[in-house]
């Protein structure tokens, strides 16, 4: 979270502005950034009790259905617990994120939106994850990796019944990737979107006018 909030600051002194704007809104980056946890959004933006809508790391779609439709969120039958997740994130939350001009992290996921993700230590119910937010855009998304073999083994599995529940097909899972799991010491990582950052820092309406390889049209 620090290395992402350095970066921001890095962008905006060598672009020389002190706030980022996009669309109507605005962000500071020296100042603190607001952070929040997935059930602290919410609680605080749709009235949801998320933590709730779980049992035992997995989600309960019936729960979720019935607090989405509550707080005003249409749902479709055959959402998922996570597709149900992402409406509510983004017609109720998102929009809300970086009041007063600020950046927003976004912290501790949901382990049914961990990937992955590691677990919280002592937890059981949050994954070591977060996102970035500056002007309603999503800027990061980071996670600490998850190097327990027999858990990624189990959400390989559970990933591939939902797809064949979908689609009617399944892949089989990656021995080699999960071989590498094994030994694979402690790790984390960000992947941030530059060109996202750049149009930030810059003041431009639209991401093309910053990215390095612009589609030349003909």
């Amino acid at each position: 979270m620090d290395d992402c909030v350095a970066l921001l600051r890095t962008a905006a002194q060598a672009a020389g502005t002190k706030t980022f704007t996009f669309r109507g809104r605005s962000a500071d980056p020296f100042a603190e950034p607001e952070k929040l946890t997935l059930a602290e959004a919410f609680d605080c933006f749709a009235g949801i009790d998320l933590i709730g809508t779980m049992s035992g790391g997995e989600g309960d779609r019936g729960r979720l259905a019935a607090a989405a439709a509550k707080a005003g969120v249409q749902t479709a039958a055959d959402d998922t617990w996570g597709d149900i997740f992402s409406r509510v994130l983004a017609e109720k939350v998102e929009p809300q994120l970086g009041q007063g001009g600020r950046v927003t992290i976004l912290y501790e996921y949901p382990l049914p939106q961990a990937a992955l993700a590691r677990a919280k230590p002592g937890g059981g119910t949050v994954a070591e994850r977060f996102e970035l937010y500056a002007c309603g855009v999503e800027l990061a998304n980071a996670f600490a990796e998850l190097t327990d073999v027999a858990e990624q083994r189990k959400r390989f599995g559970h990933a591939m019944d939902e797809k064949e529940r979908i689609h009617g097909e399944r892949y089989p899972v990656d021995e080699d990737f999960l071989d590498a799991l094994a030994v694979m010491p402690d790790a984390s990582g960000i992947a941030l979107g530059f060109d996202r950052l750049v149009m930030l820092a810059a003041g431009a309406e639209r991401i093309d006018q910053v990215i390095w390889t612009p589609v030349v049209e003909t």
